[in-house]
C-alpha cells in the first residue's frame, strides 16, 4: 500500500495520490528521480546552489532576493550553503525563523456532528475574528478587509516624492515600515514613478491592498496620484483637469466598508508653484482654486465623502479652502491653533539647507454624514535610523558639504481615523 511522501526541496508531505510532483513547489518525487535511474545524490545535487527560507523553509533558486512561496526576503547567512552554518547558530540568530506559520492550535474536543468542513470564505472569516489585528492573516491575494465588523476606518494620505535620487529605497521601505505600523484601511499616494510603484509592489505590505493603478499604468506618466484600498472596493476612476499644465487629476474610489455606509474618498495634487526667472511668480494660484472649485463640485453630492492630498494650497496666496456647507477641515476640527504644517524646512532636517518654507499643504476635507471624525495625526516626522546624505551649500561666501539626515520624503504623512456613527 502507497504512502505519502516529503518532497525533498520544499518539505511538503504530499499523499500518496500525488506520485509524479510536489502540490506545492511541483519538485519530482524521489520515485520520479529512482524510475529515471537517478540516484538519491542526484536528488540532493538538485537542490544544490539554493537557499532555504527562514520562515518558511521553502528551497529557493540561488539568485532570487525573495521566497518563492511566502515573500520573506532572504537573510545575508540564508543564501550560504547549509554546510557553512551550524543548526544551532541557525535557529539563534533570526526570531522571523517560521514566522510565516501560524501558532498550534488545540484541537476541538469534537468535530462538526455532520463531518462538515469549512468552505475557504468560512474559514477566512474565522481567522479575521480570531486575530483581525495579526498582519500575517489574511495576507496574499485576498484583498479581504482588515476586520470583517469593522466600525473604525484609518485613511492615509503621503506625498513620497518623485526625487528618485535620494535614497529612494530606503526611502520607500521606511514608508513601508509606517504603513505596516499604522495599518491604514485606505492610501491615497502622490508623486508615486514607475521605480517607486515597482519598490511598493516588491513590498510584502502592498498584497493586503487592491491598487488603483495597474502595472502597465503605472509606465504611462512620469508620477501619478495612486489610491490603494484593504476595504471592497466598488470602483476606481481618475479625472484630469482641464486647465493643468502639470498632468494633475482628480481620482476618486467608491467603498462600501462592511458594516457601515458607503463612502467616497478622493485625492489629488493640484497645481504647484514654480517661481522661477524671470519674474518669480510662477504659482499658479488662480488654476489651483478652480481645480479645488471643481474637486468640491464633483464630490459634493456624496453623503460620506473624504479629500485627500497634496492640496499645495497656501492660505495667504490662495485665500481659504472654497468648502461648501457641509464640509470641514480635519485638521481645524481636530486640532485648533496647530500650525499643521506638512512641509517644514525647519522641523525636516533632511531639507534644512533649503530656503526656509512652512506650510500646510497636505489636507483631509471631509463631509460626513454616517460618519465622525475621531482624529488627525502626522507620521513620518523623524529622521530614518543611520541614514544620511550630503549637500554642498553656500555659507558666508564658502562652499560648505552638509551632512544631513533622511526622512521617507520631503512631506509628512497625514492619518485620519474616523468611526461610523
Amino acid at each position: 500500500m502507497s504512502s505519502s511522501w516529503s518532497c525533498s526541496r520544499c518539505t511538503f508531505l504530499n499523499p500518496p495520490s500525488q506520485k509524479l510532483t510536489c502540490q506545492i513547489c511541483l519538485s519530482p518525487s524521489t520515485a520520479t528521480f529512482k524510475a529515471a535511474g537517478c540516484s538519491s545524490s542526484s536528488v540532493s545535487t538538485h537542490s544544490a546552489g539554493r537557499w532555504t527560507c527562514l520562515a518558511c523553509t521553502y528551497m529557493n533558486p540561488h539568485g532570487s532576493m525573495f521566497c518563492e512561496v511566502c515573500d520573506t526576503r532572504a537573510a545575508p547567512f540564508s543564501r550560504l550553503p547549509d554546510s557553512d552554518l551550524e543548526k544551532d547558530d541557525l535557529t539563534a540568530s533570526d526570531p522571523s525563523i517560521g514566522s510565516v506559520f501560524l501558532p498550534l492550535q488545540r484541537c476541538g474536543s469534537k468535530r462538526p456532528a455532520n463531518g462538515s468542513v469549512d468552505s475557504d470564505d468560512q474559514h477566512v472569516e474565522k481567522l479575521a475574528k480570531s486575530d483581525k489585528n495579526d498582519p500575517m492573516v489574511l495576507s496574499g491575494q485576498l484583498n479581504v478587509e482588515s476586520c470583517l465588523d469593522q466600525k473604525v476606518l484609518k485613511i492615509l494620505s503621503y506625498n513620497v516624492w518623485f526625487h528618485e535620487d535620494l535614497e529612494v529605497y530606503k526611502r520607500m521601505e521606511a514608508l513601508g515600515e509606517l504603513i505596516n505600523q499604522h495599518r491604514p484601511d485606505f492610501v491615497c499616494f502622490q508623486e508615486v514613478t514607475a521605480n517607486i510603484y515597482e519598490i511598493f509592489q516588491n513590498s510584502k505590505w502592498w498584497k493586503a491592498y487592491t491598487c488603483s493603478v495597474s502595472p502597465a499604468m503605472a509606465t504611462e506618466r512620469p508620477y501619478f496620484c495612486m489610491q490603494m484600498s484593504k476595504l471592497a472596493v466598488e470602483s476606481f476612476n481618475c479625472s484630469p483637469f482641464t486647465n493643468s499644465i502639470m498632468g494633475r487629476e482628480l481620482c476618486l474610489a467608491n467603498i462600501k466598508p462592511k458594516s457601515c455606509e458607503a463612502l467616497l474618498v478622493a485625492t489629488t495634487h493640484l497645481e504647484s508653484p514654480c517661481p522661477g526667472p524671470p519674474k518669480w511668480d510662477q504659482m499658479f494660484s488662480n488654476e489651483r482654486v478652480s481645480q479645488a472649485k471643481e474637486s468640491l463640485a464633483v464630490l459634493n453630492d456624496s453623503p460620506n465623502v473624504i479629500f485627500a492630498g497634496d492640496m499645495n494650497w497656501d492660505d495667504k496666496l490662495d485665500g481659504a479652502f472654497p468648502l461648501l456647507d457641509g464640509w470641514v477641515d480635519a485638521w481645524v476640527v481636530k486640532r485648533p491653533g496647530e500650525n499643521g504644517w506638512t512641509y517644514d524646512t525647519k522641523s525636516n532636517l533632511m531639507l534644512s539647507a533649503n530656503r526656509t518654507l512652512q506650510k500646510r499643504l497636505d489636507r483631509f476635507l471631509c463631509k460626513l454624514k454616517d460618519f465622525k471624525i475621531d482624529n488627525v495625526e502626522m507620521i513620518g516626522t523623524e529622521p530614518i535610523p543611520d541614514l544620511f546624505y550630503c549637500k554642498k551649500k553656500k555659507l558666508r561666501n564658502k562652499l560648505q558639504e552638509l551632512q544631513l539626515p533622511v526622512l521617507p520624503s520631503d512631506h509628512y504623512g497625514l492619518l485620519l481615523t474616523m468611526s461610523s456613527l
